[in-house]
């Protein structure tokens, strides 16, 4: 087996930003991407400092593009989103601020667009499984149980 290779503070800060410039990223992430290099408590929080002081590393910044980013195109509801980010360790402020990012009308027509997508999948079965298909679909992806059962009233 193959060691890897050690890393000093600057190579790996440098490993680091071009991480953190590729795609936003969460504390978490980058500590985890740190470990894995194999660097020690001391440097990981020298270079977690370093990263937020040149603003590689924002959880405000995180926080809105990964609503923005989760709701636009993977279509997930609050819910979901909301625990997603609560995993990332990401604090409530933040995550009130990324959860700005989605407006409610977007949000409404989103839902609306996917509860009829997923009826019409589900249209040849009898009316007790279609609902209990559009529930269980729905409420996955994190929608809240009260948009859901509105809707379901209109079917």
């Amino acid at each position: 087996m193959q060691k890897k290779p050690v890393l000093t503070v600057a190579e790996a800060q440098q490993k680091l930003e071009h991480y953190c410039a590729y795609q936003e990223r969460c504390h978490q992430e980058v500590v985890n991407k740190l470990r894995e290099l194999g660097m020690i408590p001391t440097a990981i929080d020298t270079i977690i400092t370093s990263l937020i002081q040149n603003n590689y590393l924002n959880e405000m910044r995180f926080a809105q593009s990964f609503a923005r980013g989760k709701f636009r195109i993977k279509k997930w509801g609050k819910n979901r989103i909301l625990r997603e980010l609560k995993l990332r360790n990401i604090s409530n402020y933040n995550i009130k601020k990324g959860m700005e990012q989605i407006s409610e009308e977007d949000y409404h027509t989103t839902f609306m667009e996917l509860f009829e997508k997923r009826k019409k999948e589900v249209a040849r079965l009898p009316i007790e499984k279609q609902k209990k298909k559009l529930i269980s679909y729905l409420s996955y992806r994190g929608w809240e149980t009260e948009l859901i059962y509105d809707a379901l009233r209109e079917l």
